[in-house]
Order: C-alpha cells, then sequence, then structure tokens
C-alpha cells in the first residue's frame, strides 16, 4: 500500500504544479506578465464604430476620424505652459488638472490627456507637439450624424467614467460609449471589439518591437452596421410639422411593430453633443426648463389619454356583454353617477347614442355609463375593477413594453389596491372612479403606448412589441420582436369600434382629416393640463391627441400624436396625423392648405404663459 502511495502523491503533486504553470503562463500571462510589466507597452486597436441606416438603407449616422492627445507624465518637460495652453485651448487650471490626473493613472503609462481634438485642431496641434516631450495622438474616430433629426432615437456617444471603468473591465479612461437612445441600447454591437498589440520597451521606455513576436496580441473584431425601421423622410417630415410645439408624433407599422418614426418637440441636433464642446451644449440643453429637449415626451411623458381611451372602455363593455353595438344610452349634456357626481358633456340635451355615434362624437355620458355598468357587473368593485385592468393591461398600458430604448415610463393603470390605498376600509365604489370611463382620473399613458393601442386595433386584437432595429449586421433582432401579444378582447368586437373610428373622420370629430382616396380611422382626444410653478398647481390649455391608422382594411400605419396645450384634438393633433399618413402612404402632400397652416402653426405664446413672470428662458 505504502509502495502505491508515493506515487499517487508524486502524480498529483505533478499535476498541481503543472496546473497552476499552465494557468500563470498562458491563461493568465496578460494579467500577471503582461498588464504589470513596466518594459511591456500595451496598445489597443479599435474598430470603426458601426454604421447606423434607415429603413431605406439611406446612412444616418457614421463616423469622422478624431484624435486624443495622450501623455507619459514621466517623460514631460514643459517649459512654457502658456504655449501649450494656448496650443489646446485650454486654462492653466485644466492644464494642472489633467496632469494630476494621469500621474494617479501611470507615471509610466500612456493615458488620455485630451480627447475628441477635431481634425481642424489636430492639424494646427502638429505642428508644435514635437517641441513637447511626453505627449503623442492617437488617431479614433466619432460619431457624425448626417441628418439633423432623430436625436432622441439615435442617443450619442461619450467618454466612460470612472464608475463605468471600474464596473466593466473592457472600458479603459478614455473610451467611449454609448449614451441614450441606439446608440446604448446596442452599444455592444455597434463598438465591436477592440484589440491589442504589445511592444516591448528598453531601459530608455523607448519600444524595440513586438513582444515576444506579437505572440499574445489579438485582432479587434468588426463592428456590426444596425438598420433601424425609422423612414427617415417621413421622421424629418415630422420634425417640421412640430416646429414650435411641444409634444410627438409616434408612427408604427401594425403588422410588424416596426416604429415608422418618433418625433420629439422640441429637439435638437444630435452633432451638438459631439467633441469638446459636448459638456458645454449638453448643459445647454438642460437647463432649458420650459422645452426640455432632452425629454423624450414620446417615450417618457404620461398624460391622461383622454377620450381615446374611450375605445377601450368600448371594446372591454362589447366582451364582457355589458353592451352591444346597437345598445342606447340618453344624454342631457351630462349625467349624474351619484350624489354630487355630475359628468358634463358636449352633446346636445336629449340625444341617444348607440356605440357608433357615441364614439364619432366622444359622448362622455356614454361611456362613463358602460365603464360604471361594467366594474358593477361583478359583486363587488374591487373585483371589478381588477377585472377591467387585466383587459386593459394586454394592450400594453401600465408597463414599459419592452421596446429597444433605455428609456420609457410604464404609465399608470389603476386596479383595487391603488384604491384601497386612497379610500380604507374599501370606502369606494365604481362611480368614484367614474373618470376612468372617458380616460381622465388616475389613468397615465405615454404616446408610444397611444400608438401601440392604435396598431393594436389596426390588427383586430394584437401587436407585436414595438422597436427602433430592423436589421443587424450577420446577427438577428430579439425574438419578442416578431412575436403576437394577443389582448383578451375577441377580434369580431373590433370591427363595431373601427366603425366608429372610421365614422370619427368621415362625419364626426375628425373631419377636417380626410384624405382623398385614404380610409382613415382615428379617435379624438382632449386631456386635462396642469402644472405646478413655485408649488402652486394651476390648469392650462388642454392637450390636443388622436390616435388611428390607414388604410382602415389594409393598415400600413398606426400613430398617436400629443400636441400640449393643443386643445381640441380636432385642432391639431388630428391634421397631423392625417399629413403624417398622407406622406406615408402617397409619399408626397397635395393638401397644401391644410399643410401650410400646421408648418405656420406656432404654440409658444401658449406655453410661455404661466412663466411670464418669471425668469425662465428657452434656448435658441
Amino acid at each position: 500500500m505504502k509502495n502505491k502511495l508515493l506515487p499517487f502523491l508524486i502524480i498529483i503533486s505533478s499535476l498541481i504544479f503543472i496546473t497552476r504553470l499552465f494557468w500563470i503562463q498562458i491563461i493568465n500571462i496578460k494579467d500577471v506578465n503582461l498588464s504589470n510589466k513596466n518594459s511591456v507597452e500595451k496598445v489597443y486597436i479599435y474598430p470603426e464604430r458601426g454604421y447606423i441606416f434607415d429603413r431605406e438603407n439611406k446612412l444616418i449616422v457614421g463616423n469622422d476620424p478624431f484624435y486624443d492627445l495622450m501623455i507619459v507624465p514621466s517623460q514631460i518637460n514643459l517649459i512654457d505652459t502658456l504655449e501649450f495652453c494656448t496650443m489646446l485651448k485650454i486654462d492653466k487650471k485644466v492644464l494642472l488638472d489633467k496632469l494630476k490626473k494621469a500621474k494617479n493613472y501611470s507615471t509610466i503609462k500612456p493615458s488620455v490627456f485630451l480627447s475628441q481634438i477635431s481634425k481642424k485642431d489636430y492639424a494646427l496641434i502638429q505642428e508644435k507637439l514635437w517641441k513637447y516631450k511626453g505627449f503623442s495622438v492617437r488617431k479614433k474616430s466619432n460619431r457624425n450624424y448626417i441628418l439633423n433629426s432623430a436625436s432622441n432615437i439615435l442617443g450619442y456617444i461619450s467618454e466612460v467614467n470612472d464608475y463605468e471603468v471600474n464596473d466593466n473591465s473592457y472600458y479603459e479612461s478614455g473610451e467611449l460609449i454609448g449614451r441614450q437612445g441606439i446608440e446604448k441600447s446596442y452599444e455592444n454591437k455597434l463598438r465591436g471589439t477592440k484589440g491589442v498589440s504589445y511592444f516591448q520597451k528598453d531601459n530608455f521606455n523607448r519600444i524595440t518591437g513586438p513582444y515576444k513576436e506579437g505572440i499574445y496580441d489579438t485582432l479587434f473584431q468588426k463592428a456590426k452596421n444596425i438598420t433601424l425601421t425609422i423612414d427617415f423622410n417621413l421622421q424629418v417630415y415630422g420634425d417640421s410639422l412640430m416646429a414650435n410645439k411641444f409634444g410627438s408624433i409616434i408612427a408604427i407599422e401594425p403588422e410588424s411593430g416596426e416604429i415608422l418614426s418618433l418625433v420629439n418637440a422640441p429637439s435638437f441636433d444630435p452633432n451638438l453633443l459631439i467633441g469638446r464642446d459636448r459638456s458645454k451644449n449638453y448643459l445647454k440643453l438642460k437647463n432649458d426648463t420650459i422645452g426640455k429637449p432632452l425629454f423624450d415626451r414620446g417615450l417618457q411623458g404620461m398624460y391622461p389619454p383622454g377620450s381615446t381611451f374611450k375605445l377601450i372602455n368600448g371594446l372591454i363593455a362589447l366582451e364582457e356583454n355589458v353592451i352591444n353595438p346597437q345598445t342606447k344610452i340618453a344624454c342631457n349634456e351630462g349625467h349624474f353617477y351619484s350624489k354630487n357626481r355630475f359628468m358634463k358633456c358636449h352633446c346636445k340635451a336629449g340625444t341617444i347614442n348607440d356605440l357608433n355615434s357615441a364614439i364619432y362624437t366622444s359622448c362622455n355620458t356614454y361611456f362613463a355609463t358602460i365603464y360604471k355598468e361594467t366594474l358593477e357587473k361583478f359583486n363587488n368593485s374591487n373585483i371589478g375593477i381588477n377585472k377591467w385592468n387585466e383587459h386593459v393591461i394586454k394592450f400594453g398600458l401600465g408597463n414599459y413594453l419592452g421596446y429597444d430604448h433605455p428609456l420609457g415610463q410604464p404609465g399608470l393603470i389603476p386596479d383595487s389596491k391603488y384604491y384601497d390605498i386612497w379610500y380604507p376600509k374599501n370606502q369606494w365604489r365604481a362611480v368614484t372612479t367614474i373618470s376612468n370611463g372617458i380616460g381622465q382620473g388616475e389613468i397615465l399613458t405615454t404616446p408610444i403606448q397611444l400608438a401601440n393601442i392604435a396598431a393594436t386595433i389596426a390588427n383586430r386584437g394584437w401587436y407585436i412589441t414595438p422597436h427602433f432595429v430592423k436589421k443587424i449586421t450577420n446577427d438577428s433582432i430579439e425574438l419578442k420582436y416578431r412575436q403576437k401579444k394577443h389582448t383578451t378582447i375577441k377580434k369580431k368586437h373590433y370591427e363595431d369600434i373601427i366603425q366608429g373610428m372610421y365614422d370619427v373622420i368621415e362625419k364626426g370629430t375628425a373631419q377636417n382629416s380626410k384624405i382623398k382616396d385614404i380610409k382613415i380611422v382615428g379617435k379624438t382626444g382632449t386631456a386635462e393640463n396642469f402644472i405646478k410653478i413655485n408649488g402652486n398647481r394651476k390648469q392650462l390649455t388642454d392637450h390636443s391627441i388622436f390616435i388611428g391608422f390607414a388604410p382602415k382594411d389594409n393598415p400600413k400605419i398606426a400613430i398617436a400624436v400629443f400636441i400640449e396645450n393643443g386643445y381640441w384634438g380636432t385642432r391639431w393633433a388630428a391634421p397631423i396625423a392625417s399629413l403624417m399618413i398622407e406622406k406615408y402612404l402617397n409619399k408626397k402632400i397635395e393638401r397644401k392648405y391644410l399643410e401650410k397652416y400646421i408648418l405656420n402653426g406656432n404654440l409658444m405664446e401658449e406655453y410661455l404663459k404661466p412663466y411670464s413672470k418669471t425668469n425662465f428662458k428657452i434656448n435658441e
């Protein structure tokens, strides 16, 4: 037994020794021997960042060369700091701060001293750089946003911060990372993978050649190009329609869930967030406390959906057999739902509506009544509102939808737990929540959720998660952007709602939005608008809303338009939506009179009213 034990121990010891040696010399060679070797210099090779195209393969984001000024603190000998600062267009404090940061990183290893130097500035710097030992230039590339549009969709890139460097071993100080939008969501695809080369240095810190003939060098992996779902001609046209207006336009291809445009107003030139002036420009945009161009209203703005939500309440009432399309309800300019709970309506006294006429006249009484009856169908209001909630969230409301953009808000679809907090001991009933029947009350939605409602109705009860990316080079988009999500409402009920929406355009609240030879269906909406200024709540002009799609029977585009302080849905939102539909389907505009009215429309005075006695400014 002893004779067998000794050889066994020798074998085990040898295996441990060999494994450890293999780990140190082969697997971990870069960490142990290279990164920490003063005689070896590591140089990264960066792939060009991936290009971004629109759905018609038009290039919308490319790259331009730029330069980083590198520093090795142990080698510098700055005699004329004034000339040096003048050359780089920095002051002495910035110089000292950057020198300190470079020394803290390493006195013998190169680091970025000044990043994103333009070709023009580099041409001036290189003439004198030979005089300043310890400084060198590294060529890289930066973004070039070819069209002045879609900054909210595209996002931007900037240097990684210290937290990101510590949190992600891939990045090092001075490198660029995607910020917001597609640049952030698809960072791993768009950046590629950097390569690395190791060089041997002598006692004087001079490079003498590749380290060990380059056996540890790695090649970079090319970045992937991305094709967006966005139709850039439509996007730019939407920008023009939204001049001097605050709000959002979202257009979706119903069959695919592809987002055709997402216009945010006011917007800004994405090239402002490139180069050395990025921080200054970002601060200027951030300080615009009225226009808020950095705030993506289409994805982040939470508003009451107003009368557009009546469509969902109509579908739920049909599904729950509370009504049929012929059910009639009388409206006498409004209705009392309980003591002291009166809801006004613009229908004339003596009006009797069925579902169709209630939709195209937007009767508050009709939809508030069927909402109340839907909840009261069940044993108590708790069960009723939870059942109602189950139907509503299947339209993608009350959550982030799951689109491929980092910004968003879930909105709010209340349930019994929500009201139990506000009314303890079950002291609430269906009538307590009656405003939900007309899209007011506690309901909050984002414009992209409203566009998704339009797409869902266009598809007669299903939608595909809205998304911005259509194609990735040598890759595929996520499965969820190809899967249908169904509502709880039977397909047959949608036809009655769609007919009512068609009549909204033909003889109802949006007759100013007809297009020759195109059957548009839609629903106008008006939402109450409140703001807090210095702690005081003030009611402003209502928001103007429209959702719809076209053509009626073979939908190619679904749309939501939300105009802040725009008053009725028919005043601004509906005409803008119809122009977008005409532009997309016909590729041109015949109704020049309507286009001129919208292009010249200016709501800036409306937006400035609440601040007339303050010092707030809108950036020009």
